[in-house]
């Protein structure tokens, strides 16, 4: 009998296809986010709140993807990686866009203002946070390939290659960050505290999309040691 089970029939072409699919619904989430800074800075608080509302039915999406993941990823895969690592990655891609509905729903309340002091950094800032998870989602679309090389040779040289650029970026986007909190502060007295303590937080859980890619990263460098 023919399955009806989407996420059997991606099971049946890649045991990654899911895992795949997953990610590039992590990346739509998150890349959203630019357009929604955009908004802030004008600001333009109805598109704003659209933006949420896309990355919070992404967010949506891509938890459905994992759910169904969970419930029908086989108890025994023929593969070189146990079915625990593949859940463990899952698990790390979601919560790439976990941060991002994090980001949104702090940015989405009330009628916010962004410090003309953060403006351009806070833009350079997110589109190098968005650039980690692009990275990323190159990474794992390279799991079929390994899965041909038995996650040894040129592929796997390819894709630590990868996993390096995502290190990279993170770094450059945790200086950023801290380069912004340091600014934040220098001019405390104009922005104000609460807004000081709320554009803090704002920064932090920004930069937490770009860790949870690197999380992604050091994941696929365990599966090829394994």
């Amino acid at each position: 009998m023919k399955t009806t089970n989407p996420l059997a029939s991606l099971f049946g072409k890649s045991p990654f296809g899911p895992i795949q699919q997953h990610m590039r619904i992590v990346e739509q989430c998150v890349s959203e986010l630019i357009p929604l800074f955009e908004a802030l800075a004008v600001p333009d608080m109805d598109k704003v709140r659209a933006c949420k509302d896309t990355i919070f039915r992404l967010e949506h999406d891509a938890d459905e993807i994992k759910n169904g993941v969970r419930a029908n990823l086989p108890a025994s895969i023929l593969m070189p990686v146990g079915r625990r690592d593949v859940l463990d990655l899952l698990a790390t891609q979601d919560a790439i866009a976990g941060a991002a509905q994090d980001v949104a729903g702090l940015l989405s309340m009330g009628k916010l203002r962004m410090p003309e002091a953060l403006r351009e950094g806070l833009m350079a800032f997110v589109r190098r946070v968005v650039d980690a998870v692009k990275i990323c989602r190159s990474a794992v679309d390279e799991l079929d390939e390994l899965l041909e090389s038995g996650f040894r040779g040129r592929d796997a040289d390819r894709v630590l290659r990868i996993v390096e650029q995502i290190d990279a970026i993170e770094t450059e986007a945790d200086r950023q960050g801290m380069g912004l909190v340091r600014v934040l502060f220098d001019h405390e007295a104009e922005v104000g505290p609460l807004s000081v303590v709320f554009w803090y937080e704002a920064v932090r859980t920004l930069g937490s999309v770009a860790d949870e890619a690197e999380n992604v990263g050091d994941r696929l460098r365990l599966l090829l040691a394994r």
